[in-house]
């Protein structure tokens, strides 16, 4: 056992299985078109995916990523459907059954009821002369030279084969329909992309008593407190209304120390950097993220018609998972 050379075996896999996927894009055909289109036509119906075994596993794969980007999609066992979980399949339907062999018996056994339907089938098989490849309204073949497994036995670059045709006709479909990184995060708004995309500025932003300002008539002394106070960084300047008029942060100030200015004595509104970047509540919290980054600033200013209603710095950005 010592000697046995685990690398090479695990190459040989890799080689068996690139020259499989090598040559499956002889199967991107008129089929593989005529699935994509009847599929993209079918506004009403869902795809549903079946397969036994280790197709089964591919088959469930198949479908999450139909319907993750944009193909209304479930996978449904071909055994449970037998027993009663075929009353998930309605007329308008399609099916895509998949099976190496292309003679699965649990399979083939629904296809009675699945022609009586009208639900249309797509077939995924190795073998384009089998049962459910001449019984379905069309066939998509994922045939490969030879399987992984020594012994031709554990199904490997057949499956493999089987999820990259899957992907195909997913990533096709996609790119027809005009799917987003938009859509995609309103499928996936638990994850990074949806934080990202979905996450508005409103979401995350400090209000009320949490936002730091001060008039203009404050004195710097007096600035310095509310920025300590409020842990953000900076202070808005205001007039009565609530209107920004400036901003003071904590650059500022080791910009004002250097310039030897008085802070006991000196206004805010005289130091005060004025015509702050803003942003309004609805934008996305990427594009804050992205104008704070253009214009080199840590802390933001949240206004509506020019009126302060938030704000925020990085670290909230970073706390709500946008960076």
């Amino acid at each position: 056992m010592s000697e046995f050379n685990f690398k090479q075996a695990a190459n040989e896999v890799l080689d068996i299985e690139v020259r499989g996927l090598q040559q499956l894009s002889q199967y991107i055909n008129d089929d593989f078109v005529k699935a994509c289109t009847t599929i993209l036509n079918n506004k009403e119906g869902k795809v549903v995916v079946m397969g036994m075994g280790k197709s089964g596993h591919i088959g469930k794969k198949i479908a999450a990523t139909l319907a993750s980007t944009g193909t209304s999609a479930f996978f449904v066992h071909p055994g449970e459907a037998a027993h009663g979980d075929l009353g998930m399949i309605e007329s308008g339907d399609i099916v895509i059954a998949i099976s190496n062999s292309g003679e699965s018996s649990e399979i083939l056994s629904l296809f009675p009821v699945l022609k009586r339907l009208n639900i249309r089938i797509i077939s995924m098989t190795g073998k384009p002369t089998s049962n459910m490849a001449k019984l379905a309204d069309i066939h998509l073949c994922i045939a490969v030279p030879q399987e992984a497994c020594p012994r031709e036995l554990a199904p490997t670059a057949s499956t493999t084969a089987t999820l990259v045709m899957g992907d195909a006709l997913a990533m096709a479909l996609m790119q027809a329909r005009g799917f987003t990184a938009e859509d995609f995060a309103l499928s996936h708004p638990g994850g990074a992309l949806g934080r990202k995309l979905l996450l508005k500025l409103e979401n995350i932003m400090h209000t009320g008593q949490e936002v730091p300002k001060v008039y203009a008539e404050a004195s710097v002394k007096d600035a310095l407190l509310e920025i300590s106070q409020k842990g953000l960084g900076m202070t808005a300047i205001v007039d009565q209304q609530d209107q920004i008029l400036g901003i003071f942060t904590d650059g500022d100030l080791r910009r004002l120390l250097d310039s030897r200015v008085d802070i006991h004595t000196a206004l805010i509104g005289d130091v005060m950097t004025k015509n702050p970047a803003s942003a309004s509540p609805g934008l996305l919290a990427v594009e804050g993220l992205n104008l704070m980054q253009e214009r080199s600033i840590t802390a933001l200013l949240l206004s509506e018609n020019g009126k302060l209603v938030g704000a925020l710095n990085m670290h909230d950005l970073l706390k709500a998972g946008v960076m």
